[in-house]
């Protein structure tokens, strides 16, 4: 069975319509598929529209900012949770998004002004050029005015750059704790998963106490195949997995042409071995 359950439209930061997301994915050949946008879920009810008129099974999913700190003292990591099997209409978890989004344009004015310090003026009314959902100005925006400045020849140089730790353009923000973003999506019937754990700058010893904290909240599983890690990296995740006891994901992360590494459906299945987090659907 081919399942991808990440994914993003224009509701957030993705380039495509649900609808244009959900061909993408019939094309690649999937059976059941997931919108999972940050902090948003308007683009759901498109979503499964689309997917059913497709054929495809639908899985309603958000994608949710979570700022994680090791120790009291620290600055903090943003880490991704997806939630999936998600109830759209609960009204904690709609209460809990609507408070991230409201960070964001805040968030949105300082990135602009740290870029004109730097030397590039416009960011902000740049950045809100490819924002077609004006609650969720995102640092994706901002990469495709910085390519469209000619500062960079795509988005992946773009995050080289800019707008990363110690970069122009990273602005610290406090997004959900995880324990929030946890009660969210098991508050709306969904299952948490950690978004592509690869991408964290965490250590080691890091990452196993992140790993600790999420499962003592009820975390039940991880994305061991995703677009955002290497082969190198399917392997550890799938052993990581294996420890825990946790089940597996497999998406894509598939934001649209031209800046996504894969395509909908192309991953390598999961270890046969691992149970998959959509065993039971």
């Amino acid at each position: 069975m081919n399942v991808d359950l990440h994914s993003h439209s224009i509701a957030s930061d993705g380039l495509l319509t649900s609808e244009e997301v959900a061909a993408r994915a019939r094309d690649g050949g999937v059976d059941i598929w997931a919108l999972t946008d940050h902090d948003e879920t308007k683009g759901l009810a498109a979503a499964r529209a689309a997917a059913e008129g497709m054929g495809m099974r639908f899985v309603d999913g958000v994608e949710i900012s979570v700022t994680w700190r090791a120790q009291p003292a620290d600055k903090g990591t943003t880490i991704h949770m997806v939630g999936l099997q998600i109830d759209p209409a609960n009204a904690a978890l709609q209460a809990g998004l609507k408070q991230i989004r409201s960070g964001r344009d805040e968030r949105a004015e300082r990135m602009a002004r740290d870029l004109e310090i730097a030397g590039i003026p416009g960011a902000l009314e740049g950045a809100k050029k490819y924002a077609i959902n004006p609650e969720l100005l995102s640092r994706s925006h901002f990469a495709r005015f910085l390519v469209e400045a000619g500062k960079a020849r795509n988005t992946h140089q773009v995050f080289g750059n800019f707008l990363t730790e110690g970069k122009p353009g990273y602005v610290v923000h406090q997004w959900a704790t995880l324990p929030e973003a946890m009660e969210w999506i098991r508050g709306a019937g969904g299952v948490a998963v950690v978004a592509h754990p690869g991408r964290y700058r965490l250590g080691g010893q890091q990452l196993g106490q992140f790993f600790d904290e999420f499962k003592d909240l009820g975390g039940a599983a991880i994305e061991v195949m995703t677009g955002s890690h290497t082969v190198e990296q399917y392997n550890h995740f799938a052993e990581v997995a294996r420890c825990y006891d946790f089940m597996a994901s497999r998406g894509s992360d598939y934001h649209g042409p031209g800046e996504s590494r894969i395509e909908p459906g192309q991953l390598p299945p999961l270890p046969s071995d691992l149970t998959p987090v959509w065993h039971d659907w």
